[in-house]
């Protein structure tokens, strides 16, 4: 009799019941993307950046776990793309283009999980007949902050970085020289 009283409670709560077990299998599947993500990374990472690349693992696997648990619960996945999509317009109108942030985030994860250029490396980044050239003081999630030589700041944007040559040069460059003016018309000074 309790058996099948169970067996009852179980079938009228199993909404519940599924809910429970998504809230205690996140941890451990925290613990397996970052197991995972350990694995994806060659030689010595950026404390910070592996940091920010925890973080939005976490908040996916935070967003498909809520997804699946709002299916249980009868929640139609239409009606949330729906919802999830108007949001997404406004957010890429209030941003003025969705698809450099979302381009750039991903740039961001192959330029982790590639670890070819780290914090500290000097750089020349080749775009054309241009060339940049700095050390990487950081690398965010949306960019990449070069130092130039002479002091001056750039900030370059991820997809950019990953998309363009990027050498990475064995010493530091020299500082550029301020070109002499020379005073072509006008009076000569008087001594």
């Amino acid at each position: 009799m309790e058996l099948i009283s169970l067996l009852e409670l179980v079938g009228t709560q199993y909404k519940l019941i599924v809910t429970v077990i998504a809230l205690l299998s996140f941890p451990l599947l925290l613990k397996l993307t970052k197991k995972l993500l350990e694995k994806a990374i060659r030689g010595k990472v950026d404390l910070h950046r592996k940091y920010r690349a925890e973080l939005l693992l976490k908040i996916i696997l935070a967003f498909v776990m809520l997804c699946l648990v709002l299916v249980f619960w009868g929640i139609e996945l239409r009606g949330l793309l729906v919802l999830g999509s108007s949001l997404f317009a406004m957010l890429g109108v209030a941003l003025f283009a969705a698809w450099s942030l979302l381009s750039n985030l991903t740039a961001f994860l192959l330029m982790f999980i590639q670890n070819d250029c780290r914090v500290g490396y000097w750089v020349r980044i080749v775009d054309g007949a241009n060339a940049i050239e700095g050390r990487i003081i950081e690398m965010g999630l949306m960019n990449v902050l070069l130092e130039h030589v002479d002091g001056h700041r750039v900030i370059y944007p991820n997809n950019l970085f990953v998309t363009r040559p990027v050498l990475v040069l064995n010493t530091e460059p020299k500082p550029t020289k301020a070109p002499k003016i020379k005073r072509i018309i006008g009076p000569k000074p008087r001594s």
